[in-house]
């Protein structure tokens, strides 16, 4: 269990000067993982002893192995844990989903596209990799993007039916594998299956170590809000890059495409009994 929880759960059953350090320490994680022993009892107002003695209540060795614990917790984010009044407001959605999107713009660029595009046409096959709860609803919105243009295609999130259905490629198969970080270490080992086995690899991801196993990199750029109630917005970069190649693909194919998009069309409107215009299957 980490340093903080540990700390929380103890804080009932700790003598009073004990609670007064765990208490400002989980108010200050940033400052105790800096301070001298020192400094931490002239600052809480406490003896060295208090200090020592909650170190040993939290089964830390000493209260340097307890400050290494908690500058370890402080690094995963203060963020998390001190609260700050200036973060108390309605989080800006929409400013935030432009801010991201006006990052990449430009990033990927036409080149890119077209040969991203020349691999997803050409193919039998595409799968589909990505994991989290990003890049799995990602994964699906991909496929439901290529099936309506005549494109063969199966996402998968689940780790070992990534590895599987890696093991089972036809070469010439396209894998396309996202990740928002681009370390994601479960499509990075399929992805790395995949390719032994002779599929051809198309990244949507920031750049790391999936990005260097591409054949096409589509490039991302994420930017996360110190504002941990707020969700990432970084995905809708991610949504973005799909719907360009999807619209290439859909130019690319536009022969076959339009009469599938033309029959779905029509099911649809006819299911819902509506003749407005409404979206396409969506």
């Amino acid at each position: 269990m980490d340093i903080v929880s540990r700390m929380q759960n103890a804080l009932p059953t700790l003598r009073p000067a004990e609670q007064k350090v765990a208490q400002y320490i989980l108010d200050n994680l940033s400052f105790a993982a800096s301070a001298s022993i020192n400094e931490l009892a002239l600052k809480i107002e406490v003896s060295q002893a208090s200090i020592t003695r909650l170190a040993r209540a939290l089964s830390c060795d000493n209260v340097r192995d307890m400050k290494l614990k908690i500058a370890q917790s402080a690094a995963v984010g203060a963020r998390f844990i001190e609260e700050d009044s200036k973060t108390v407001k309605r989080p800006i959605v929409y400013q935030a989903i432009h801010d991201i999107l006006d990052l990449n713009a430009g990033l990927i660029t036409d080149d890119l596209l077209k040969k991203a595009c020349d691999l997803v046409t050409q193919t039998q096959h595409v799968l589909l990799f990505g994991v989290g709860g990003g890049s799995t609803v990602m994964a699906q919105e991909c496929h439901h993007r290529l099936f309506r243009l005549e494109i063969k295609s199966n996402a998968y999130s689940d780790p070992m039916l990534m590895r599987m259905s890696a093991a089972t490629v036809n070469k010439g198969d396209v894998v396309i594998a996202l990740s928002l970080s681009g370390e994601s270490p479960d499509v990075l080992a399929a992805t790395r299956i995949a390719q032994e086995y002779g599929a051809q690899i198309i990244t949507i991801c920031a750049s790391g170590s999936l990005s260097t196993v591409a054949d096409v990199h589509l490039p991302l750029k994420t930017q996360e809000s110190d504002y941990i109630f707020q969700p990432s917005a970084s995905r809708y970069v991610m949504l973005a890059a799909i719907d360009m190649l999807a619209s290439e693909v859909a130019i690319r194919n536009q022969r076959k495409s339009r009469e599938k998009l033309r029959r779905l069309k029509f099911h649809l409107d006819e299911h819902r009994h509506c003749s407005e215009r409404l979206p396409l299957g969506d």
